[in-house]
């Protein structure tokens, strides 16, 4: 048996002209049948890398092999595509106020993924996989509401700027979750501008009940607790829901415990929420195009993929919109990629 939310990947066969990371991942299980193991998967990985100049390899972290060049930074994640349809559909039969049938019928058609990382806990961990929807939640988030998004920037500010966690125990991924939760629960039409402080107490109310039980259920596989294997001790969770108390009762004035919001308070109060918004908007594209481009190579695809090229456009779009207001505002934008910029 595994943890619910992991799985153990056993061979069928192999095709007639499967990959040698495959082939070369394999082991025996007790009963002597073959599986694949995620530790041989990304070592594998690990030792074929191939290096260019200028880029940087870093160690493993979890199922990624990490790399940057310069300003960017990259999680590689060698993911397989699976086929689990029981987990989808009792996903998609949940009640819901969101989101609307038609995504939940489109997150399901994109099917799941396994990403080689055991539970950290098992004894078996270096042959378990962990489940993932990464496709099916990115079209999720980018059907989350203005305030719902602006709800995300603001946990994942405060999880950086005033928790400012260690040991990854709280992840922007933890609040993605908290925020698709909120917006599975109640109805689209309560998030509104006036409401984000509102929703912000509630995350934050989430956020302070799973730190004190070391308990918040995933969103796709509500039986995995996305905090079983974080690495909090009493004293953190203790402090941590004391600061998070303390944050709930200032009411907006939290808003001024995070730097850039005093200082932007200050000056002008619209700019940020509009640039974060753009940011995590060209981030979630950007995501998307990566995700896509990789499905495309196997296909020889990439010049006419409309995917793709709807990616490559919002992207321009968003540049382009920010460029424009830089300029505007006085800002230099010369010889300055403003994507780049805005993703570094």
């Amino acid at each position: 048996m595994t943890t619910a939310g992991y799985c153990r990947v056993l061979l069928g066969r192999l095709a007639p002209r499967s990959a040698s990371a495959i082939s070369d991942s394999l082991c025996a299980n007790e009963c002597g049948h073959s599986i694949l193991s995620s530790a041989l998967y990304v070592e594998y990985f690990r030792h074929v890398r191939h290096a260019s100049s200028g880029t940087v390899h870093h160690p493993r972290a979890g199922p990624s092999l990490p790399w940057s060049n310069g300003p960017f930074k990259n999680d590689t994640v060698h993911a397989i595509r699976c086929h689990c349809p029981n987990i989808l559909q009792t996903w998609a039969n949940r009640t819901r106020h969101w989101p609307p049938s038609d995504i939940v019928e489109k997150v399901v058609a994109m099917g799941a993924f396994v990403t080689p990382i055991g539970f950290k806990r098992s004894e078996h961990n270096h042959v378990e996989w962990r489940i993932c929807f990464n496709t099916g939640e990115t079209e999720l988030v980018n059907n989350l509401n203005d305030t719902q998004i602006k709800l995300y920037v603001l946990l994942k500010m405060i999880a950086k700027d005033i928790l400012k966690p260690q040991k990854k125990e709280i992840t922007s991924y933890t609040m993605k979750n908290i925020v698709l939760w909120l917006a599975e629960n109640n109805q689209s039409s309560f998030f509104y501008s006036g409401s984000l402080f509102h929703w912000l107490h509630e995350g934050l109310d989430i956020l302070r009940t799973a730190i004190s039980t070391n308990q918040l259920p995933y969103y796709m596989i509500p039986e995995r607790n996305l905090l079983a294997e974080s690495e909090l001790n009493t004293d953190q969770q203790l402090l941590w829901v004391r600061t998070i108390k303390d944050m709930i009762e200032e009411g907006p004035r939290i808003l001024l415990r995070l730097n850039k919001f005093r200082q932007a308070i200050i000056g002008y109060p619209e700019p940020l929420l509009w640039y974060s918004k753009m940011r995590t908007e060209i981030e979630m594209w950007s995501l998307e195009y990566n995700n896509r481009l990789l499905q495309c190579r196997v296909t020889n695809s990439i010049e006419t993929d409309t995917i793709l090229l709807t990616c490559n456009k919002r992207r321009y779009e968003i540049s382009c919109e920010v460029a424009l207001r830089m300029f505007l505002e006085g800002s230099s934008v010369y010889n300055v990629s403003v994507e780049k910029m805005m993703l570094s």
